[in-house]
């Protein structure tokens, strides 16, 4: 019987776990589109006099997991010279 209310338990707990974290899920995607979108359309349209901007897969992988935060990391890095 404890066992089993355990287990009941247990499950529950993940099913809690995995509810919250599919629900930001979505928020993630979202953010990391914006990311990505948002550096490719800068360095193709040539955005803020940032012609030697290149995107490279460390630049796409830094939006990818940062999102826009990230990728207004990256702009202002390349501001300050630096290129991942």
């Amino acid at each position: 019987m404890i066992d089993t209310l355990i287990t009941v338990l247990i499950a529950a707990g993940i099913v809690i776990v995995l509810w919250y974290f599919l629900k930001n899920v979505t928020t993630l995607i979202v953010n990391s589109i914006v990311g990505i979108v948002t550096i490719v359309i800068i360095s193709q349209l040539n955005i803020l006099g940032m012609e030697s901007f290149k995107l490279t897969w460390g630049a796409v992988l830094v939006c990818a997991l940062g999102g826009l935060p990230g990728a207004i990391l990256l702009i202002v890095l390349n501001f300050a010279g630096i290129s991942i």
